[in-house]
Protein backbone atom coordinates (compact mmCIF):
# COMPACT_ATOMS: atom_id res chain seq x y z
CA UNK A 1 0.00 0.00 0.00
CA UNK A 2 3.12 1.98 0.55
CA UNK A 3 4.18 2.10 -2.48
CA UNK A 4 0.73 2.54 -4.97
CA UNK A 5 1.10 6.11 -2.68
CA UNK A 6 4.06 6.68 -3.56
CA UNK A 7 3.61 5.95 -7.07
CA UNK A 8 0.77 8.10 -6.93
CA UNK A 9 2.17 10.96 -5.81
CA UNK A 10 4.94 10.66 -7.97
CA UNK A 11 2.67 10.49 -10.84
CA UNK A 12 1.04 14.33 -9.65
CA UNK A 13 4.32 15.70 -9.66
CA UNK A 14 5.07 14.83 -13.02
CA UNK A 15 1.78 15.94 -14.34
CA UNK A 16 1.93 19.05 -12.54
CA UNK A 17 5.66 19.79 -13.53
CA UNK A 18 4.61 18.93 -17.17
CA UNK A 19 1.74 21.25 -16.95
CA UNK A 20 4.36 24.61 -15.28
CA UNK A 21 6.42 23.32 -18.30
CA UNK A 22 3.59 23.51 -21.09
CA UNK A 23 2.19 27.08 -19.77
CA UNK A 24 6.29 28.24 -19.34
CA UNK A 25 7.08 27.43 -22.91
CA UNK A 26 3.77 28.96 -24.27
CA UNK A 27 5.16 32.11 -23.69
CA UNK A 28 1.84 32.53 -20.84
CA UNK A 29 -0.72 33.74 -23.04
CA UNK A 30 1.88 35.95 -24.76
CA UNK A 31 0.04 37.38 -28.43
CA UNK A 32 1.96 36.83 -31.51
CA UNK A 33 1.34 39.85 -33.78
CA UNK A 34 1.13 40.02 -37.56
CA UNK A 35 4.23 41.32 -38.79
CA UNK A 36 3.74 41.55 -42.47
CA UNK A 37 0.42 43.89 -41.68
CA UNK A 38 2.29 46.27 -39.05
CA UNK A 39 5.32 46.19 -41.47
CA UNK A 40 3.13 47.28 -44.34
CA UNK A 41 1.48 49.89 -42.21
CA UNK A 42 4.37 51.24 -40.63
CA UNK A 43 6.35 51.58 -43.95
CA UNK A 44 2.73 53.32 -45.90
CA UNK A 45 2.98 55.70 -43.05
CA UNK A 46 6.30 56.75 -43.26
CA UNK A 47 5.62 56.84 -46.89
CA UNK A 48 2.88 59.54 -46.48
CA UNK A 49 5.09 61.81 -44.25
CA UNK A 50 6.09 64.89 -47.70
CA UNK A 51 8.54 67.14 -46.35
CA UNK A 52 6.36 70.50 -47.87
CA UNK A 53 2.79 68.76 -46.74
CA UNK A 54 2.11 70.45 -43.14
CA UNK A 55 -1.01 68.05 -42.89
CA UNK A 56 0.85 65.29 -43.86
CA UNK A 57 3.01 65.30 -40.72
CA UNK A 58 0.07 65.67 -38.12
CA UNK A 59 -1.64 62.84 -39.98
CA UNK A 60 1.50 60.37 -40.06
CA UNK A 61 1.84 61.13 -36.17
CA UNK A 62 -1.26 60.07 -35.65
CA UNK A 63 -1.37 57.45 -37.43
CA UNK A 64 1.56 56.19 -35.90
CA UNK A 65 0.49 56.58 -32.69
CA UNK A 66 -2.75 54.86 -33.33
CA UNK A 67 -0.80 51.70 -34.89
CA UNK A 68 1.33 51.31 -31.67
CA UNK A 69 -2.11 51.32 -29.62
CA UNK A 70 -3.41 48.61 -32.09
CA UNK A 71 0.12 46.54 -31.23
CA UNK A 72 -0.48 47.09 -27.20
CA UNK A 73 -3.83 45.95 -27.39
CA UNK A 74 -3.35 43.20 -29.62
CA UNK A 75 -0.34 41.73 -26.68
CA UNK A 76 -3.51 42.07 -24.63
CA UNK A 77 -1.67 45.21 -22.66
CA UNK A 78 -4.19 46.04 -19.94
CA UNK A 79 -5.32 50.41 -19.57
CA UNK A 80 -8.09 52.21 -20.57
CA UNK A 81 -5.95 54.55 -23.11
CA UNK A 82 -2.68 54.23 -24.82
CA UNK A 83 -0.96 56.31 -22.11
CA UNK A 84 -2.36 53.40 -19.58
CA UNK A 85 -0.72 50.72 -22.02
CA UNK A 86 2.69 52.60 -22.30
CA UNK A 87 2.95 52.63 -18.68
CA UNK A 88 2.14 48.97 -18.47
CA UNK A 89 4.23 48.25 -21.10
CA UNK A 90 7.43 50.64 -20.19
CA UNK A 91 10.06 47.60 -19.48
CA UNK A 92 9.25 46.55 -23.51
CA UNK A 93 10.60 49.47 -24.66
CA UNK A 94 14.29 49.97 -25.57
CA UNK A 95 13.62 54.25 -25.95
CA UNK A 96 11.02 55.26 -22.97
CA UNK A 97 11.54 59.00 -23.38
CA UNK A 98 11.36 58.97 -27.11
CA UNK A 99 8.17 56.87 -27.26
CA UNK A 100 6.24 59.06 -24.70
CA UNK A 101 7.49 62.31 -26.58
CA UNK A 102 6.18 60.75 -29.45
CA UNK A 103 2.85 60.23 -27.96
CA UNK A 104 2.67 63.80 -26.64
CA UNK A 105 3.63 65.23 -30.09
CA UNK A 106 0.53 63.18 -30.90
CA UNK A 107 -1.78 64.58 -28.18
CA UNK A 108 -0.34 67.90 -29.23
CA UNK A 109 -1.78 67.69 -32.58
CA UNK A 110 -5.02 65.40 -31.71
CA UNK A 111 -6.40 68.29 -28.99
CA UNK A 112 -4.88 71.73 -29.59
CA UNK A 113 -6.63 73.20 -32.77
CA UNK A 114 -3.39 75.70 -33.35
CA UNK A 115 -0.44 72.79 -32.91
CA UNK A 116 2.56 73.82 -34.80
CA UNK A 117 4.61 70.32 -36.31
CA UNK A 118 7.81 70.60 -38.23
CA UNK A 119 8.82 67.82 -40.54
CA UNK A 120 12.23 67.58 -38.32
CA UNK A 121 9.16 67.08 -34.90
CA UNK A 122 7.29 64.28 -37.35
CA UNK A 123 10.38 62.57 -38.80
CA UNK A 124 11.38 62.22 -35.09
CA UNK A 125 8.47 60.88 -33.89
CA UNK A 126 8.00 58.31 -36.78
CA UNK A 127 11.07 56.86 -35.45
CA UNK A 128 9.77 56.92 -32.30
CA UNK A 129 7.03 54.75 -33.21
CA UNK A 130 8.98 52.49 -35.43
CA UNK A 131 11.36 51.64 -32.64
CA UNK A 132 8.54 51.30 -29.92
CA UNK A 133 6.96 48.97 -32.94
CA UNK A 134 10.17 46.79 -33.49
CA UNK A 135 10.85 46.08 -29.48
CA UNK A 136 7.16 45.30 -28.87
CA UNK A 137 7.89 42.54 -31.66
CA UNK A 138 5.31 43.93 -34.47
CA UNK A 139 7.63 44.62 -36.91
Amino acid sequence: MDQSIIFFLSAIIIVGALMCAFICLRGKGKKNLNVEYYRTKCLENEHKLVKDEVSSYHLSVLNADKLVDQALRDLGIKGQTMGERMKNSVTLFSDRNGIWTAHKLRNTIAHESDARVTYEDAKYALSCFRQALKDLGAI
